[in-house]
């Protein structure tokens, strides 16, 4: 019977999207009674899928074999926690997970919106409703995750082995609340386009929207990225597959989108740009919807082999995007253009940073399709890797990361780039010290990798340094006068250098995993030793033991360094018997500044193991800078101006009040 609750339920949160849907978008033209339908219709919706999905997850955690999802992807001998990521760790779950996070967006808008003024935040919860009554069609016609099977079977066939893992479950639920956090940015765009009107105060609501939903896509995207590291086995932290594209490309457009937006909130200008970013972000998260449920991609992160339900989805994307690039056409030309500044001022450079975030986009972009593109039309198979990319993308996303410091230290309208260029001194000496240190520590590798963590410490040094600009610090400033400034600072201040200093520690992980990454791989009998890097590794034995539902071999390596003794690793070879599907689980011993990451691979029939060891440098500031770069997104959505929003309006102000 839960089931069937679960079942029913989502079938009346249709109804009610439906409802949230066409008050506003149809009837509000006829009668604004209409749209106070859209904040309880926003409301109802998100319990109704909140109790479909507990049904779910329910079902799983129970192992109700007689639900088809349940069974196909769920086993009774499964640890709990894999019985209950089972729950979206597949096609159907995962897009009921997707239409409650969507359904959670628009609920908060309806919950925390009151500021904004009726007839916007109605619009906005009726093409969030729309989007949400889209999706739930699809769940319902062709995906339903409450199916039942007759007779139920003995036990189910288990999930696939490498997603039962702890990362798993949380890297897809943030993962989808960035993809569907960037639809609220796409409402506030279509409502916008639909009142003809764009403003500061647009962009002051729609910026911390669109922020959350981009903090969620970068722990996501840091997640599944530190997931593939130590689960698949082959020691690096990107592979450029064309499913982890797909959620770069939104996360890159979606930065461009945050940055754009300011120039609407501080000047007014940029209007017609910003809304075009906003189409085109929410576009980019449904063609990565489209990419891991259509079949078209053989990949770890595909959910879904079905042609049918891609084109259902490709529907979907052509109505919405075309609808709303329609709207553009046909309104954004009547938009006021404001705000005019000199070619030399922040503004300019907020537009080179959102050209050049949009040039890195359609890089990524090109080398994911085309491939796909070149398939569909001749059968032609070709791959596109990590040199494409080396050639386009990176010599994009260079300068951008140079002129990164550059913005914050520029006024508005106008401004004086030789002070800019001063002001920047400090951090330009620093990232000169880091250029020395990283040839003496590490010169072996590549001519340009010490300019690689040059650049890093340029960024890092080049956010505090607007922070000690912005407090006068060493300008005539005391030190108590200077924290003093520090305190009444924006939150949003501190929220853009913490994000920016984050960037530079990713920037010298990269360098540092990309440049001078150490790999052994030998075929070893217990007792044998070997060096990587400078490591010396001790082969001691191998050990097969029974896990709750998988047998594994269980290699032991005795690490030593400087003839000191410091770790024993102990990957592992691990068999599932559902499935039969073998995995590997690295052993990996961090330092901080490096990772010895040893991997058990096969016996060879004579005694000897295949064993891989690396050596990977500066491979943990790769997900460090990641989270430093959410903390500084969480820092400046707690800036009271982006919870608030914009002023709440009077309501009921007396005369004498106003006089």
């Amino acid at each position: 019977m839960i089931a069937e609750f679960g079942h029913f339920v989502l079938v009346l949160a249709l109804g009610v999207a439906l409802v949230q849907a066409f008050g506003p978008l149809l009837g509000m033209p006829f009668n604004t009674a209409f749209g106070r339908l859209a904040v309880p219709a926003a409301r109802v919706q998100f319990v109704l899928l909140s109790l479909s999905f507990a049904a779910l997850v329910y079902a799983f955690a129970v192992s109700d074999f007689s639900l088809s999802l349940v069974t196909a992807n769920s086993h009774s001998a499964k640890p709990l926690i894999y019985k209950l990521t089972g729950a979206w760790g597949n096609h159907e779950g995962s897009m009921l997970l997707w239409t409650l996070i969507l359904a959670t967006f628009g609920a908060a808008v309806a919950f925390f919106g009151g500021n904004l003024p009726d007839g916007l935040r109605a619009r906005v919860l009726g093409v969030q409703g729309l989007i949400g009554a889209a999706f739930l069609m699809f769940l319902l016609f062709t995906s339903n995750p409450f199916l039942r099977l007759d007779p139920a079977p003995f036990d189910g066939n288990g999930l696939n082995p490498i997603l039962q893992d702890p990362a798993l479950a949380f890297h897809p639920p943030f993962l989808y609340a960035g993809y569907v956090g960037f639809s609220i940015a796409f409402s506030f765009a279509v409502a916008a386009l639909l009142e003809g009107k764009v403003d500061p105060a647009w962009a002051r609501w729609v910026r911390p929207w669109t922020l959350a939903a981009w903090c969620a896509l970068t722990l996501g995207i840091a997640m599944g990225s530190w997931w593939a590291y130590y689960e698949l086995g082959w020691g690096g932290w990107w592979f450029w597959d064309p499913v982890e594209n797909a959620s770069l490309m939104p996360w890159l457009l979606g930065t461009a989108l945050l940055h754009s937006a300011i120039v609407v909130e501080k000047r007014g200008a940029l209007k017609r740009w910003t809304l075009l970013l906003a189409i085109f972000t929410f576009a980019l998260s449904l063609i990565g919807t489209f990419l891991v449920r259509s079949g078209v991609l053989t990949s770890v992160h595909a959910f879904a082999v079905d042609p049918a339900r891609g084109v259902v989805i490709l529907g979907i994307l052509v109505f919405f995007v075309g609808g709303a690039l329609t709207l553009y056409a046909l309104r954004a030309p009547a938009l006021k253009v404001e705000g005019l500044f000199a070619p030399l001022s922040r503004e300019a450079a907020l537009i080179v940073n959102n050209l050049l975030l949009t040039a890195a986009t359609v890089a990524v972009f090109v080398g994911t399709l085309y491939p796909l593109a070149l398939d569909a039309f001749d059968g032609s198979k070709i791959s596109v890797g990590a040199p494409f990319y080396n050639l386009t993308f990176v010599p994009i996303v260079i300068p951008l990361l140079l002129l990164v410091p550059f913005g914050p230290m520029l006024g508005w309208k106008r401004a004086d780039v030789l002070g800019a260029t001063q002001r920047l001194g400090a951090a330009a000496a620093v990232s000169t010290v880091g250029l020395a240190a990283a040839w003496m520590w590490q010169n072996d590798g590549p001519w340009g990798a010490p300019f690689g963590i040059a650049l890093g410490v340029w960024l890092i040094a080049g956010a505090f340094s607007e922070i000690g600009y912005r407090v006068r610090l060493f300008r005539g400033a005391t030190v108590t006068e200077a924290i003093k400034k520090a305190r009444r600072l924006p939150r949003s201040a501190w929220g853009t250098a913490v994000a920016h200093a984050g960037v530079g520690v990713m920037v010298i992980g990269i360098v540092g995993i990309t440049s001078w990454r150490v790999e052994v791989i030998e075929a070893l009998a217990p007792g044998a030793t070997f060096d990587v890097g400078s490591y010396s590794v001790t082969f001691q034995n191998v050990e097969s033991y029974q896990g709750p539902n998988f047998r594994a071999d269980r290699g032991s390596f005795l690490v030593e360094r400087n003839g000191k003794e410091i770790a024993t690793l102990t990957p592992e070879k691990r068999v599932y018997p559902v499935s039969e599907m073998p995995t590997t689980e690295a052993a990996i011993y961090t330092i901080w500044v490096a990772d010895l990451y040893v991997v058990l691979g096969d016996e060879t029939g004579t005694g000897a193991w295949t064993v891989r060891a690396y050596v990977n440098p500066l491979v943990p500031w790769v997900w460090i800078g990641a989270v430093i770069m959410v903390l500084g997104g969480m820092i400046s959505l707690s800036d009271r101006r982006y919870r608030v929003g914009a002023p709440v309006r009077a309501r009921n102000a007396k005369p004498e009040a106003a006089t």
